[in-house]
C-alpha cells in the first residue's frame, strides 16, 4: 500500500510539474509576438545597411552580414561565421630592474627602473581552410607619441597560404626564422627577465622584414623556410655600425637592397630542436655608403628537454665586407653565444642559469668583448602566467656600463 501511495504521489508531481512548465495560451501568444517583432527590427537593420551600400558603393561593416546570417540560421546559428574563424590573442611584461654600473662613481649609470616592457595585441582569422591572416601591434614601454619613450609597433601582418600539404607561403610583414626567440617570445616561454643578449644585440630580436616567405616539411621532424625580404639599413650618415641599428621594420623601408634567408629545423626526436640559419644581406647601408658593404649570417641553435632537465644552447656570427671598418674598426665581425641549463623543481617553478658572451667589433685587437652570468628562476601562477627573478653578473670592456644587480619580471600570455 505503501508503495503505491509513494507511486501515486511522485506520478502526481511529475504531471504537476509538467503541467506548470507548460506556457498557457496567452503565454505562448506573447512569446510568438516578441518573436516577430524581433524579426522585423533585424529586418529594418538589413534594409537600412543595403541602402547605405547603394549609396556609398561600400558595405561600412559587417553588422548587415550578420544579421542576415542570423535570420537565416535563427538565433543559435549552427553554421560557421567569421567569428568562429577569428582569434584574440595578447602578452605583456613588466620589468623591475636594480643595477649597478661597476665601471661607474656615485651612482653614474646606475638603473633604478621599472618599465612595462611590451604590451601585444594578436589577431588571426582563417579566410578558408588554406588561406589565413595574422597580425600583432605592439605598444613598447607604455607611453608612445613626441617626446615619449614608447613606440607603437606592427610587429606581424601577412597572409598564409597553403600551396600544398606540406608546403605554404606567407606574403607580408612577418617574423624572420632565426634563433630560438625571434618567432617565439612570450614572456612564458623563455627564463630569464629580459631576453639574452646574444639574440638582442648579435640576431636583432625582435626583428621582421616584409617580403615572401616559402616553407614547408622535407621529412618527418624536418622543416625548411626561406625568405626573400627588405634588408637592414644602416644610416651612414649617423655612422651607425651595430646590426640592432639596422632594423627598418618596414616603415617606408629602403629596399634597393633586399636580404634573403634561409632555415633548417629538426624536431623528429621528443624534446629536442636543432635549427640553423644563413641569412644574406646585399648592402647594409642600402646604397648610401658609397660602396655595397654587404653580410652573412650564421646562426645555430639547440633546444633540448628531458623530464626536468632542460638547456638552450646558440652561436650567431656575423660576417661583414672589411669596408665597414672604415666607419668602426672591428665591426666586420659581430658575434655572440650562450648556453643555459635550466631545472624544473616543481610542477610550476624552475631555476636556471645562463652565460653569455657579444661582441660587435670581434674583428678589432681591442678590448670589445662582453659576458655576462644570469642565474634566477620563474615560478608560474598558471600556465601562461608567470613571475621571474634572475640576478646577473656582467664583464664589459673598459669605460663601458658594466651592470651588476637584480631584474624582477611579471608576464603573461593568451
Amino acid at each position: 500500500m505503501m508503495r503505491k501511495l509513494t507511486a501515486g504521489l511522485v506520478f502526481g508531481l511529475c504531471t504537476t510539474a509538467a503541467v506548470a512548465a507548460t506556457p498557457s495560451p496567452e503565454e505562448m501568444w506573447a512569446i510568438i509576438q516578441q518573436q516577430q517583432a524581433e524579426i522585423a527590427r533585424l529586418k529594418e537593420q538589413v534594409a537600412s545597411a543595403d541602402e547605405e551600400i547603394r549609396q556609398t558603393g561600400v558595405r561600412v561593416d559587417a553588422t548587415a552580414s550578420m544579421v542576415e546570417e542570423g535570420i537565416a540560421q535563427g538565433a543559435s546559428s549552427q553554421g560557421s561565421s567569421w567569428t568562429q574563424k577569428t582569434r584574440i590573442g595578447n602578452y605583456g611584461e613588466m620589468h623591475y630592474s636594480n643595477l649597478d654600473n661597476q665601471n661607474g662613481s656615485g651612482g653614474q649609470g646606475d638603473k633604478d627602473e621599472l618599465d612595462f616592457h611590451r604590451f601585444v595585441f594578436f589577431l588571426g582569422h582563417d579566410f578558408s581552410d588554406t588561406t589565413r591572416m595574422f597580425a600583432e601591434v605592439e605598444l613598447e614601454h607604455s607611453i608612445a607619441g613626441d617626446g615619449a619613450d614608447g613606440e607603437v609597433e606592427l610587429e606581424q601582418a601577412y597572409i598564409e597560404h597553403d600551396l600544398g600539404s606540406a608546403t605554404r607561403m606567407k606574403a607580408g610583414l612577418f617574423l624572420l626564422p632565426v634563433g630560438l626567440l625571434n618567432q617565439t617570445h612570450e614572456p612564458d616561454t623563455f627564463y630569464g627577465v629580459e631576453r639574452n643578449n646574444v639574440e638582442k644585440n648579435i640576431i636583432p630580436t625582435t626583428w621582421w622584414e616584409g617580403g615572401l616567405s616559402l616553407a614547408g616539411e622535407i621529412a618527418p621532424g624536418l622543416s625548411y623556410e626561406t625568405a626573400f625580404t627588405s634588408g637592414l639599413k644602416l644610416d651612414a650618415g649617423e655612422g651607425q655600425w651595430m646590426i640592432r641599428d639596422g632594423r627598418q621594420k618596414v616603415s617606408e623601408a629602403d629596399a634597393s637592397d633586399p636580404a634573403y634567408t634561409a632555415n633548417l629545423k629538426y624536431t623528429g626526436i621528443t624534446g629536442l630542436e636543432l635549427g640553423a640559419t644563413v641569412q644574406y644581406q646585399q648592402d647594409l647601408y642600402q646604397g648610401e655608403y658609397g660602396q655595397d658593404v654587404d653580410a652573412w649570417l650564421y646562426e645555430a641553435h639547440l633546444a633540448y628537454r628531458n623530464g626536468p632537465f632542460g638547456l638552450r644552447a646558440l652561436a650567431a656570427t656575423w660576417e661583414i665586407d672589411d669596408a665597414i671598418n672604415a666607419v668602426k674598426s672591428g665591426a666586420d665581425t659581430q658575434e655572440g653565444w650562450y648556453v643555459e641549463p635550466s631545472w624544473m623543481l616543481l610542477r610550476d617553478l624552475g631555476i636556471f642559469a645562463r652565460y653569455s658572451q657579444w661582441d660587435n667589433q670581434a674583428g678589432g685587437a681591442g678590448d670589445s668583448q662582453y659576458s655576462e652570468w644570469d642565474l634566477g628562476f620563474n615560478y608560474w601562477l598558471e600556465e601562461h602566467v608567470v613571475l621571474k627573478l634572475d640576478y646577473q653578473f656582467q664583464d664589459a670592456p673598459a669605460n663601458q656600463k658594466e651592470l651588476d644587480g637584480l631584474n624582477l619580471g611579471v608576464g603573461w600570455s593568451f
